[in-house]
C-alpha cells in the first residue's frame, strides 16, 4: 500500500521543476497555461526568480503547486506510472489543493486561480508586523497544549502545524509569541522565529476565512479517483460537500500532519511518495515513523528509481 502526498509553502526554490519544464513539451504547456489563467508571468518567476517575489505567499502557493501537478503528470504520462493507484493522497496545508487537483476533484486552472486568491487572502488577512509563527522542537504535542492552558491569561497563540515528533508551530500575535519565546526558554525548550509575514492556521485568519468560503463555493468539483487524508481531522474523505467544508476550516485550524501520517500507517500504508519541490515531507515522515519507505520525486532519476509500487 502507498500514499502520495503534497508539500506547502517553504518548499519552493527558483528554478524549481526546471529540468522537467527543459525536457517535457506537457509541462511547458503547464507553465503557459498557468501563466495565461492568472495573467501573470508565474512561469517566469519560478525559473528565474526573484526569490523574494516567488516568497510571496499569493505568488508561493500556485507556484508550489504547478509544480506539484507538473511532476505529477510526467510520472503518470511520460513514464506510465499510475499514481491514482495510490490508497491516500494528502497534501500539508496548500499541498492539499495539489493532491485534490492531481486526484481529479479540481480542475488544474481552477486550483491555480484559488491558491491566488488564497495566498492574496491569507496574506491580508493580518497587517504586515503584527502576527507571526515560531516552530517549537523537541518536545510533544501535548507540552505545547499545556503550556497554552497554562499561560491563557497572559497570552493568546494556537498550534498552527502539528508536523512531526519534535517540531510544532505555533502562530499568533508577534507580542504573544514574544511572551510565549520567553516561557520556552524559561523551560529549556528550543524555538525558532519563522520567516513568514503572517500568522497562519490560527484565529487571526478569519477574514481570510470569509474569503475563501466565497471562492470555494464558486469552484464546480468533480468525483475524484482517490481517497483523501484531511489536514484538518486527519481523518478520511471523499464526499465533496465535506471536502469544501474542511478547505474552508483548514485556514484557521491546526494541520494535523503527524496524526494524518499515523492513521496512513495505521491503514496500512508503508510506501510515502512525496510529489513536489523538495524533500520536506519526507523528513517529517520519517521523524514521524522511521520503518517506512518514503521517496521524493525532483528529477528523473527519482522516477526511475521509483520502485515501491
Amino acid at each position: 500500500m502507498f500514499s502520495v502526498v503534497f508539500p506547502g509553502q517553504g518548499s519552493q526554490e527558483v528554478g524549481m521543476g526546471k529540468t522537467f519544464y527543459e525536457k517535457y513539451d506537457l509541462v511547458k504547456n503547464y507553465f503557459k497555461e498557468a501563466d495565461e489563467t492568472l495573467n501573470f508571468p508565474l512561469s517566469k518567476l519560478i525559473l528565474e526568480g526573484p526569490k523574494s517575489d516567488l516568497d510571496l505567499t499569493f505568488n508561493t502557493q500556485p507556484a508550489i503547486f504547478l509544480i506539484s501537478y507538473s511532476i505529477f503528470s510526467v510520472v503518470k504520462k511520460e513514464f506510465n506510472i499510475d499514481l491514482n493507484k495510490a490508497n491516500f493522497f494528502a497534501g500539508h496545508s496548500l499541498g492539499e489543493y495539489s493532491a485534490l487537483s492531481c486526484a481529479g476533484y479540481m480542475k488544474f486552472s481552477d486550483t491555480l486561480k484559488i491558491l491566488k486568491a488564497r495566498g492574496e487572502a491569507m496574506q491580508s488577512a493580518v497587517p504586515k508586523g503584527v502576527g507571526g509563527m515560531i516552530a517549537i522542537l523537541g518536545t510533544n504535542i501535548k507540552k505545547i497544549e499545556d503550556i497554552i492552558t497554562d499561560n491563557k491569561e497572559s497570552c493568546n497563540f494556537q498550534i498552527a502545524n502539528d508536523n512531526s515528533e519534535g517540531q510544532i508551530v505555533v502562530s499568533g500575535k508577534l507580542k504573544d509569541l514574544d511572551i510565549l519565546t520567553g516561557i520556552l526558554k524559561s523551560m529549556n525548550i528550543r524555538n525558532v522565529k519563522l520567516p513568514v509575514s503572517a500568522p497562519f492556521h490560527c484565529e487571526l485568519m478569519s477574514n481570510a476565512t470569509k474569503i475563501m468560503r466565497d471562492e470555494i463555493n464558486k469552484i464546480e468539483f468533480n468525483e475524484g479517483h482517490n481517497i483523501l487524508m484531511s489536514n484538518v481531522t486527519a481523518d478520511i474523505v471523499k464526499d465533496i460537500p465535506v471536502i469544501k467544508d474542511l478547505l474552508i476550516r483548514q485556514i484557521e485550524n491546526r494541520v494535523r500532519w503527524r496524526e494524518s501520517v499515523v492513521n496512513m500507517i495505521h491503514n496500512g500504508v508503508k510506501n510515502f511518495i512525496e510529489i513536489g519541490p523538495g524533500k520536506v515531507l519526507s523528513g517529517l515522515i520519517k521523524r514521524i515513523d522511521r520503518q517506512v519507505n518514503v521517496k521524493s520525486i525532483n528529477s528523473e532519476e527519482d522516477i526511475k528509481n521509483l520502485n515501491i509500487l
